[in-house]
């Protein structure tokens, strides 16, 4: 591992992407990589350091301080599992303000890998592109996307990374179809501790699977996550959050679950989307996931302020509403039954292709 990114002689860019131009020619001059909101920030920064921002779907986006060695420790373990070298092609759907983005870009640039970028195209356009990249990096949302749209199967890729959000398991089989050769593996981690676990053929469904090579795992008796591993950040340049704490080498970002006997982890709330409704305890995920399973489509839970009950919770999903008020009181009690469920054509997501809970907030309180 080195001190600072380096870009393999090997690498090419294919298609028209000036971020991704731009970040080429900062890592060949020596330069640091800063990644705010809106993207690369040019200027003399320290090649030792990375900075980038949080995706900012919960809240005001957080600027990361990070080693490059942090993820360059992980290019050695994906370069095996990926089959990654100077014969492979990495695409991505997002901008290099998405961290999932940026650290597939590195890789790539890394390990000689060719790098496509098909951010901004429609998702037909998108799938298109994908004859012939062998790798693809892309968030759950995304991936839904370009399977809705493909207009046959792309037999070229052969693994599929997903990570930034839940991924159901219509979007699974969506993928199989669409994606016969590739192998899916879907992994858990936030921009602050990178990698904590990712899934394989034995994951049971609704685990995000077990430990990334290299990373240790606690939960404390209330479930909360703690990680450490060679792949954490420094911690925050920019910005805090009451749900990120270290203790003694550890990490956590607040995260809630628990494991089986297997060590294979479940999730059961991130941290700042719990909240109390007539004194229960209520995972706006948990919420999400339920209607997300009953529909087969993407659905956002948010909570608006309600003077008796404490909260109330308004759904947006992008399906038909019949019948779910009904089977969400089934399946998690009256607490979680949302007060409102709109149907809409498609919900507000951030350049990274994460729930913008904010303008969903914003959209929920309009139409309530």
């Amino acid at each position: 591992m080195t001190t600072r990114f380096h870009w393999h002689p090997t690498t090419r860019l294919i298609g028209d992407d000036p971020d991704i131009a731009r970040l080429r020619d900062r890592v060949l001059a020596g330069h640091g990589v800063q990644i705010g909101p809106a993207g690369l920030i040019d200027g003399e920064q320290d090649p030792t350091v990375l900075l980038c921002a949080t995706s900012g779907s919960s809240g005001t986006p957080k600027v990361i301080r990070r080693s490059p060695a942090s993820w360059q420790a992980s290019f050695v373990i994906n370069a095996r599992h990926l089959d990654l070298g100077p014969d492979s092609t990495v695409a991505v759907a997002g901008t290099l303000a998405s961290s999932l983005t940026l650290y597939a870009v590195l890789e790539a640039a890394h390990l000689g890998a060719a790098i496509l970028s098909v951010q901004g195209q429609r998702p037909d356009r998108q799938a298109m592109a994908l004859q012939g990249a062998t790798v693809l990096y892309l968030t759950p949302v995304q991936l839904g996307a370009i399977c809705a749209h493909a207009a046959g199967p792309l037999t070229s890729v052969r693994h599929i990374m997903v990570g930034g959000g839940r991924l159901d398991d219509t979007t699974v089989q969506a993928a199989a179809r669409t994606f016969p050769a590739a192998r899916l593996t879907q992994f858990y981690g936030a921009a602050e501790t990178s990698f904590i676990t990712w899934t394989d053929a034995d994951t049971p469904t609704g685990s995000v699977g077990r430990s990334y090579p290299g990373v240790n795992l606690h939960l404390d008796p209330d479930g909360t996550i703690w990680v450490r591993s060679p792949y954490l950040s420094d911690g925050y340049a920019q910005g805090d959050s009451p749900h990120t704490r270290w203790r003694d080498g550890w990490l956590t970002v607040g995260e809630v679950g628990w494991q089986d006997a297997a060590g294979h982890l479940f999730l059961t709330g991130r941290a700042g989307r719990t909240v109390t409704i007539a004194d229960h305890s209520v995972s706006l995920d948990a919420v999400e996931a339920v209607l997300a399973d009953l529909t087969g489509q993407p659905a956002a839970v948010v909570a608006l302020p309600d003077p008796q009950r404490g909260a109330r919770l308004v759904a947006l999903i992008c399906a038909g509403v019949g019948g779910l008020r009904s089977a969400c009181r089934d399946r998690l009690g009256p607490q979680g039954v949302p007060h409102r469920i709109h149907r809409v054509a498609v919900l507000p997501l951030l350049a990274t292709g994460k729930p913008d809970y904010a303008a969903i907030a914003a959209l929920a309180q309009a139409m309530a």
